[in-house]
């Protein structure tokens, strides 16, 4: 028979992972002398993905045929979803965090961040268990931001709390085991 729902069933042994249970923690470049926001990341990144992984392929001809091999890795860009308080604080860092990488006026970067390990930033993505134990945590190493979107603002929209998105590329992701606590990071 094709469909058996006891063994489907039994093959979601810990009734499978829940979306919501994750957390966002990232800290800002030490050397640029941002307020450190790690702690309300953690607590207001609302959304995000835990990172994809790709790996391209070669075509290589051969005799009218075509064979793939295996290519090079590439990382997309990683993106959360943060919920915005009166003090704007994630937001304004992460506004001077791109400001210093490239002024509005100027067309300048910061002496300050005037190179990669200066500018980048390492980020954790951990799922957790409904039991609340660490289940998946990715490491995203050298991490910057690429895009702070925009906030929607509507008079009517009385009743919602403002958010928006951060896109940030980065150098690549690592699985980690064991997993890192947020006293670690």
């Amino acid at each position: 028979m094709a469909f058996n729902v006891q063994q489907f069933r039994a093959s979601l042994q810990f009734d499978g992972a829940r979306q919501s249970l994750f957390e966002v923690v990232m800290n800002l470049p030490p050397a640029a002398g941002f307020t450190a926001i790690d702690q309300e990341i953690r607590f207001k990144a609302r959304a995000t993905s835990l990172p994809g992984d790709t790996i391209s392929s070669i075509t290589v001809p051969y005799f009218g045929r075509e064979i793939k091999v295996a290519g090079t890795r590439s990382f997309t860009d990683w993106s959360f979803t943060v919920i915005n308080d009166e003090n704007f604080l994630i937001r304004n860092n992460l506004e001077l965090w791109m400001s210093g990488l490239n002024s509005h006026v100027g067309n300048l970067r910061n002496p300050i961040l005037a190179t990669s390990n200066l500018y980048e930033a390492d980020a954790y993505v951990t799922q957790f268990a409904k039991t609340g134990e660490p289940i998946k945590t990715y490491k995203i190493v050298g991490c910057f931001p690429i895009d702070v979107a925009a906030i929607e603002l509507d008079w009517a929209s009385g009743d919602q709390i403002e958010e928006f998105s951060v896109t940030l590329a980065y150098q690549l992701c690592e699985a980690l085991a064991p997993f890192p606590t947020t006293d670690t990071v």
